[in-house]
């Protein structure tokens, strides 16, 4: 056999051997039903087929997955509750631990080591830190509660786990803190806080991969914001901001929701509750800079959208019509919808996981 052939087996037999060492998931939180359903996602064609339910003891409201994409945090908004999962083989979810929050955890994420939880709540204006212990259980009490201000409703670490932000939609303010990876405790930067315009009440906050700048979802601006990061410092200076809806559409109609940049820093997305689509951004990777590249229409009040790890599927989960709407990601950045897939009534948050097979619960 000759050596080019023997490297090109070689290769296939690497590539389908990693394929074959994922299982690829979509989680959709169904407040109403107090239900997380979970769609099997297929890596290449980016298709979903329903798998199950996962019955709650509260509202399930947002999600994110551990940095091993071993355990799915929830937060229960309703009953104030943070709630941990294992994944299963079969992409159903066992429940390792349900712990006090506070009053109405909006987002809640784990440090880039796993070590800790950050808080985000709502209605409690507070931010704490819980430990992750490594069986994926949450601690019973946090390490440190910080009290900020109103309406806090987003959380963004940097890739070196050394900084956090947190927007405030109410207070029209992102704190800023030192992380300390070691303790899992923060430290507020100088100043404490970046005040936005009032118009603009920021919402969610997205790190490039670089680090070098941020990106705000502004619920009442309609509008998308972009930052220098100051990473020695921790603190944030306005670059740009953009408007993520027509200039001939009322803009008291909107509301936007999440944001998600795409994992190679080249494109980021706003959800637009109202106009019901979601807002296309190319960014420049010199200057961190965004240009529209328009929006694409979606289901009804579009409030969570995911992007699956490879980069090349983008999922938004409409509130108002109980349906997924998948998307492909082309190499321009523009979306271009293949599917839609009923989720169950009042979807509230959607998220993509990818989980090495060896890292499943049997």
């Amino acid at each position: 056999m000759s050596r080019i052939l023997l490297s090109a087996l070689v290769f296939v037999l690497l590539t389908t051997s990693a394929d074959a060492a994922k299982k690829s998931w979509l989680f959709v939180s169904l407040l109403q039903e107090k239900k997380i359903v979970t769609f099997e996602r297929n890596a290449e064609s980016g298709e979903l087929t329903r798998r199950g339910e996962t019955n709650c003891p509260a509202e399930p409201a947002f999600q994110s997955v551990s940095p091993d994409s071993k355990t799915l945090f929830v937060s229960f908004r309703s009953s104030g509750e943070l709630a941990s999962y294992h994944i299963n083989a079969d992409g159903s979810l066992k429940q390792i631990s349900v712990v006090e929050g506070g009053a109405d955890p909006a987002y809640i994420l784990s440090d880039r080591r796993g070590r800790f939880l950050l808080s985000a709540y709502y209605l409690a204006n507070k931010v704490t830190v819980h430990r992750l212990r490594k069986d994926g259980s949450i601690s019973k009490k946090p390490l440190q509660t910080i009290p900020t201000a109103d309406k806090a409703h987003g959380i963004a670490i940097d890739s070196k786990n050394s900084l956090a932000f947190v927007p405030h939609t109410g207070a029209n303010r992102i704190y800023q803190f030192q992380l300390n990876a070691k303790t899992g405790q923060l430290s507020a930067s100088n100043p404490p806080f970046f005040a936005t315009p009032s118009e603009h009440h920021p919402r969610h906050i997205v790190l490039h991969p670089s680090d070098r700048w941020a990106y705000t979802s502004n619920e009442a601006g309609d509008g998308i914001s972009v930052y220098n990061v100051d990473q020695k410092n921790a603190t944030l200076k306005t670059l740009q901001t953009v408007s993520t809806i027509p200039s001939n559409f009322d803009g008291s109609k909107n509301a936007t929701a999440r944001c998600e940049i795409s994992p190679n820093g080249h494109f980021v997305y706003v959800a637009n509750r109202g106009h019901d689509s979601i807002a296309c951004f190319a960014i420049d990777q010199k200057t961190g800079r965004v240009n529209s590249l328009g929006q694409v229409p979606t289901e009804k009040t579009p409030r969570s959208i995911t992007i699956e790890p490879s980069g090349r599927f983008l999922y938004a989960a409409g509130q108002g019509s109980g349906k997924l709407a998948a998307f492909r990601i082309q190499s321009d950045g523009q979306l271009k919808r293949f599917a839609t897939y009923e989720s169950g009534p009042i979807s509230w948050w959607a998220l993509a996981v990818d989980t090495p097979i060896d890292k499943l619960s049997k």
